[in-house]
């Protein structure tokens, strides 16, 4: 049977601080998602995950949305947003209501989720989630699906993550300031959960660690639902500083030669191995050996690791997570970080990038990806249970998707 959402137009937003990258994918009547386009542009006005200059993080987004509108084909209209940042928090909660008519209904349903909202959170916070974890009837435990049980009281165990007013708003603004419309705002690390997680991990145990420019987003599953979210607020960009330190040299060479050259387990860099590192101002390049850069690397990529297992232990779910720990985003591509990671937390790694996509699967097949591909499967999940209705956009008429990408290549190379 073809999915009612057919041709449905899916756009996610993925604001980041090192970029800002737009995916655009339509619903197949299989009721899967086939990409269509993306565009990417390097992020300039956010630190840490937070908007600091309003002008240049909306530049930024636009040019991502132009990018993605001309590979596509089709005008966007409406997104789904990525956040992240330190100010997110979470906090686990119940809420519990008497069964009006001796069997759920949606309004019960309603009911006890509102009462498991009500819970004091500062008034500068705002909550961005609400994630049933598992419903209880009359003591039964572990149910995920009550519509229609016979009971007489309803319990809910939900996962509430806030955020703060102003950091959720400034991105509101920058989204519509571009001229289009939020279908709605989600926390990076339960998107990128969406693309990279299996349901047999999320079922037995499991904690993804999405390593971005700017933040480190933890998100924690068992018995298939979402347990504990966090931020850390050191990733990527601090590795970059501290080989601009080390060595003397400008971010942006910095950049390029973690992407290239840097290792995260110094033992797995050749010592004969030798790059070329820019200097400052008009002095010459210099020569360095591939090893003395892992070793700068590799403190803080096991200081990083370090804080994400003392957060699994001061949540008390270290010893919980048996399918071990998933790892994505950009700056978790770096040759041996699986490897230190495994050495650091004692339990199974891998590296993951996003499943379960069709279209331009290739191009969306790296873990830089993994959130704005999870920001569609998540506005897929909507669409499906009926929350939303998006208008994210429509195809254009005046060009077809190979015009659109021949224009596309032209602009850009």
């Amino acid at each position: 049977m073809a999915s009612p959402h057919k041709g449905q137009l899916l756009v996610g937003l993925d604001i980041g601080t090192s970029k800002v990258v737009a995916i655009v994918g339509t619903v197949t009547a299989e009721g899967g998602i086939e990409i269509i386009g993306l565009g990417s542009h390097p992020s300039r006005g956010l630190k840490k995950g937070v908007v600091v200059n309003i002008e240049s993080t909306i530049q930024s987004i636009q040019r991502a949305i132009e990018e993605a509108e001309l590979m596509s084909g089709c005008d966007i209209h409406s997104v789904y947003v990525g956040i992240a940042g330190s100010h997110i928090s979470s906090l686990n909660s119940n809420g519990i209501v008497a069964i009006k008519d001796k069997e759920v209904v949606d309004a019960d349903l309603e009911r006890v989720i509102d009462a498991a909202k009500a819970v004091a959170i500062p008034a500068d916070q705002k909550i961005l989630h609400v994630l049933p974890q598992e419903y209880i009837i009359d003591s039964q435990e572990g149910i995920k699906e009550p519509l229609g049980m016979c009971g007489v009281r309803l319990e809910a165990r939900v996962h509430l993550v806030t955020g703060a007013q102003n950091a959720v708003q400034n991105i509101d603004k920058c989204v519509r300031r571009c001229g289009l419309e939020v279908d709605q705002i989600i926390l990076e690390q339960i998107a990128s959960a969406q693309a990279v997680l299996t349901d047999d991990e999320k079922e037995l145990g499991v904690c993804l660690v999405d390593i971005g420019g700017g933040t480190t987003d933890i998100a924690i599953y068992t018995e298939g639902a979402i347990r504990h979210t966090a931020v850390i607020p050191i990733a990527g960009d601090q590795v970059t500083n501290d080989i601009a330190m080390a060595f003397a040299t400008p971010t942006q060479h910095a950049e390029d030669i973690k992407i290239k050259y840097a290792c995260a387990l110094s033992q797995l860099a050749g010592e004969h191995e030798t790059i070329k590192v820019p200097s400052v101002g008009d002095r010459s390049a210099r020569e360095l050996t591939r090893q003395a850069l892992a070793e700068v690397v590799e403190p803080r990529y096991e200081e990083l690791l370090s804080l994400v297992k003392a957060e699994l232990r001061r949540c008390g779910y270290e010893d919980m997570i048996p399918a071990g720990v998933v790892l994505t985003g950009g700056t978790s591509k770096m040759e041996g970080v699986v490897e230190l990671a495994e050495e650091v937390f004692h339990v199974p790694v891998r590296l993951a990038s996003p499943q379960g996509v069709s279209g331009l699967s290739d191009v969306v097949n790296n873990p830089i990806h993994s959130t704005g591909v999870g920001l569609l499967q998540y506005g897929l999940r909507q669409l499906k249970s009926g929350q939303v209705k998006v208008k994210s956009g429509k195809p254009r008429k005046k060009a077809t998707g190979w015009q659109s990408f021949r224009q596309w290549v032209t602009e850009n190379f």
